[in-house]
């Protein structure tokens, strides 16, 4: 196994500059996940790694070796595609093998690494039928066992889970965890599902505009991110944000925002600096808003009187679209009964879980 580090490393496609300047490091047997909107650039990352793509400016490291002269096929790593790229006139025990044979390795040899890596991914049953007699599950089992086979210092994955139905898309993410578990490898995933982020990597680095936002651990980055696009891309849903300015008062410091107004606790005022006295933008997750009842049976002159807008039922909880003045904004709950738009809600914020953020440089306010 072996790690791999991207030391101020650019691409440009016709001067467009695509990644600019990341310097990344993904320790040895470490599952991290890229992730940002699409074309930020987490794909040609991975390309870069690969050897598919030419690195303009910086070095690549796997291991301790600089690999941006490396051919992709000398550079010891197995890609699995968004799409499965499987030989269909192939049996799904060659489309395992093939990559074996080409190394010229003995028959016993390979078949009893096919036939073990069929049974780490449950598909020995499969090896004699065509791709085109598999389920999109099976396929995508497939081509993670013909990467697996090659047992590569390095996995890359790009979004090889973005065909699959929701349902599947849970189930493999799980098996993915164990599987990674069980080889105990480098693997370096794209996705531009932060759902997928949070669940599969034991770090996450957040792109945009091919610029590394913030790297860390999935629950530091969800409670404290770096920046507003961290804030709002991390987390379903996404985090709600407010105009708001910081007023020292005799008690303390006091938000007033759009709709929005209360005191912030003294941990918060702790950190807020020179801000007190200043325009912010405030974030609150929507587990944050909480729904204190109907208003219209509510004396709490702490509450913040806001609409219902629209109401989507998740099952077991709704998310409840609100309208407070001139802003709009997302709560998580459950337990009301039957809500629905244009009735009118008591909501009160968790102050010591707010996040507040520069409003021109959009960092946060530590």
């Amino acid at each position: 196994m072996a790690s791999v580090t991207l030391d101020h490393v650019c691409k440009e496609f016709d001067g467009l500059k695509i990644v600019r300047d990341v310097s990344l490091e993904v320790h040895d047997r470490e599952f991290l996940v890229l992730v940002g909107p699409s074309g930020c650039g987490k794909s040609t990352i991975l390309r870069m790694i690969a050897g598919l793509e030419a690195v303009t400016d910086g070095d690549i490291y796997i291991g301790d070796r600089v690999v941006n002269d490396v051919s992709a096929k000398d550079r010891d790593i197995a890609m699995v595609f968004q799409n499965y790229a499987l030989y269909p006139h192939m049996s799904v025990f060659d489309n395992m093998a093939f990559g074996l044979k080409l190394r010229r390795l003995a028959d016993d040899k390979i078949n009893a690494l096919v036939n073990q890596t069929a049974e780490v991914l449950a598909i020995q049953d499969l090896l004699q039928r065509r791709p085109k007699q598999l389920s999109g599950g099976q396929r995508q089992r497939v081509a993670l066992g013909r990467a697996i086979v090659r047992e590569p210092q390095v996995f890359l994955m790009d979004e090889p889970l973005s065909n699959l139905d929701a349902k599947l898309r849970v189930q493999t993410r799980v098996e993915l965890t164990k599987l990674h578990a069980r080889l105990n490898t480098t693997v370096i995933y794209v996705s531009h599902d932060q759902v997928e982020a949070m669940t599969l990597g034991n770090r996450i680095a957040v792109l945009r505009d091919g610029v590394l936002q913030q790297v860390g651990p999935p629950a530091e980055v969800y409670a404290k991110p770096a920046n507003a696009f961290v804030a709002g891309f991390i987390g379903s849903p996404a985090m709600n944000f407010f105009k708001a300015r910081l007023e020292r008062n005799r008690d303390g410091v006091r938000v007033n925002g759009d709709g929005m107004a209360f005191d912030l606790p003294s941990e918060v005022v702790a950190r807020i600096g020179n801000y007190a006295g200043a325009d912010v933008i405030l974030g609150v997750r929507p587990e944050d808003i909480h729904v204190a009842g109907d208003l219209s049976r509510s004396g709490d002159a702490s509450s913040i009187r806001a609409r219902i807008e629209v109401v989507e039922h998740m099952g077991n909880e709704d998310f409840i679209h609100l309208s407070s003045g001139s802003s709009s904004f997302t709560t998580r709950t459950s337990g009301l009964t039957n809500p629905k738009p244009g009735d009118m809600l008591s909501i009160a914020v968790a102050a010591g879980k707010t996040h507040l953020f520069d409003p021109v440089t959009e960092m946060a306010i530590n």
